[in-house]
């Protein structure tokens, strides 16, 4: 008796709970209504409407909430609730008593659907990897996949991409990345005989960056050769297959590819995903400059990405005036840098085109000069330096680098007259390729245009105006916090 009345002595901590928790339960509690709505009437689009609100409450996510809402979704007892619960810290009794008032409060409908099953386990999921307890998150993950593969309803496909993406960042977060790497290919095949495009989607990315990780290039570009390809489903998986692709055409040397699926990464990435965009204005400035060109210094100046991309801005200052011991300094002034960043191999790639520029701007300052002194001011370091000079002059006018010839004889290097670049094709190519890029990003903003199913068929009536109203209202809301969620 007397533990029951200091039960009844605690209202304090009472009050503060319920002021945060049922607000939070009541939510999920609305998502899980829309849910049931979108499983029972085979509409999507609401399921993927309650991921997006589930990522506004994912801060608000706590263990006594979570397991008020395990006991509303789930059958009490059941195999599914007790592994789910086994993962939720134990809370006060205080707490629990909370929890249980306010679920007595509401009759907790106990529902059958997968999709209930499925959104517990990836609100679990989410819960533990933001608590940092990754080898109870891989646990979690795991055992979701493993129910997974048992269930073929679109409904699900939503709720299964989230869970693929979360499934390697468990693993990636261990470091045991290796290991599930089957696993990924064996979903991908069940996503490809299902049709089930999105999750074509985000698993061929998951197993790009499984690929990349190792620095297994070949093998990812024969996946990605090989893997079927459709209209992109979701804005941020498309991202990020552009970036992985950049990333294989930059090892592959195919600059120019690499070039424009970075930039274009970049250019559609949301504004929220910070650190993406880093990532890729990182490597598109490495590629640029392996291609010759020199960044806008506006690239360097981006809001937020100052002084992350400070030492790519030295390298490329580096590179534009041709300096080679200044190349040499800043590499090794940032080699921790560029080593976390995975760019030290193409940085040494850069050794070549910093004397071609270097003698770029030697051929334009001078008419004639001897090998001797070109040596010099490349800073050639080697053993036989005027021979180097030599064969590097030898190399860039063959190459069409510079307009010059070289007088073995004398020892000299001797510059053409630069000609009027107006009366060659170069212009038009040029203004060409602008007009192509401006008519794609067109083509492309069409495409992206979305309307409502079956508009053109029927009227819509003024509850279905009012409710798509509600959503494209609530959608404007939370699509800040998915993209940066996503990222």
């Amino acid at each position: 008796m007397t533990q029951d009345v200091e039960m009844k002595e605690l209202p304090a901590p009472s009050n503060t709970v319920s002021t945060v928790g049922p607000s939070t339960l009541q939510h999920l509690k609305e998502i899980a209504s829309l849910i049931e709505t979108g499983a029972y009437a085979r509409e999507v689009r609401r399921i993927a409407r309650a991921v997006r609100l589930t990522i506004a409450l994912r801060r608000k996510l706590k263990a006594s909430v979570l397991s008020a809402f395990l006991n509303f979704a789930l059958v009490p007892g059941s195999e599914v609730h007790s592994r789910l619960s086994s993962y939720l810290p134990k809370e006060d009794e205080h707490d629990m008593e909370v929890d249980a008032a306010t679920s007595a409060t509401q009759a907790p409908a106990k529902h059958s659907l997968p999709e209930f099953e499925i959104y517990c386990y990836l609100l679990v999921l989410i819960f533990l990897i933001d608590q940092k307890r990754y080898n109870e998150a891989k646990a979690c993950s795991s055992a979701s996949i493993a129910r997974l593969k048992n269930l073929n309803r679109r409904t699900v496909d939503v709720l299964a991409s989230r869970l693929y993406f979360y499934y390697s960042l468990s693993y990636e977060l261990t470091g045991d990345l290796a290991d599930i790497r089957g696993n990924l290919l064996a979903l991908h095949r069940i996503a490809t005989l299902r049709h089930d495009e999105l999750g074509q989607e985000t698993l061929l990315n998951l197993l790009l960056r499984n690929y990349l990780h190792y620095n297994l290039y070949d093998q990812a570009e024969k996946l990605r050769s090989k893997a079927p390809r459709f209209e992109a489903h979701s804005n941020q998986q498309f991202c990020r297959y552009l970036f992985y692709l950049g990333k294989i055409r930059t090892i592959q040397l195919e600059y120019t590819d690499a070039k424009e699926s970075l930039l274009q990464a970049a250019r559609k990435a949301p504004a929220a995903a910070l650190g993406f965009r880093v990532q890729c204005n990182k490597w598109a400035v490495i590629v640029r400059l392996l291609l010759g060109e020199i960044p806008e210094r506006t690239v360097f100046m981006q809001k937020g990405m100052e002084k992350a991309l400070r030492p790519y801005f030295e390298l490329t200052n580096a590179v534009r005036i041709g300096d080679l011991k200044l190349f040499k300094t800043v590499a090794e002034k940032f080699s921790n840098t560029f080593s976390s960043d995975r760019t030290h191999n193409l940085i040494v790639r850069l050794r070549h085109n910093v004397i071609r520029t270097g003698l770029r701007n030697i051929s334009i300052s001078y008419s004639r000069i001897s090998l001797v002194d070109v040596a010099k001011k490349l800073r050639l370091d080697s053993a036989n330096p005027v021979a180097d000079a030599e064969s590097i002059v030898s190399k860039a006018i063959r190459d069409g680098a510079i307009d010059a010839t070289v007088d073995h004889a004398n020892g000299w290097m001797v510059s053409k007259e630069t000609g009027d670049i107006y009366s060659t094709n170069e212009p038009q190519i040029a203004f060409n390729s602008r007009i192509a890029f401006c008519l794609n990003m067109h083509n492309e903003a069409v495409r992206a245009l979305r309307f409502p199913p079956n508009s053109h068929k029927e009227k819509e009536s003024a509850e279905k105006r009012r409710e798509r109203q509600q959503q494209e209202q609530e959608l404007a809301k939370h699509i800040a916090e998915e993209d940066d969620d996503e990222f």
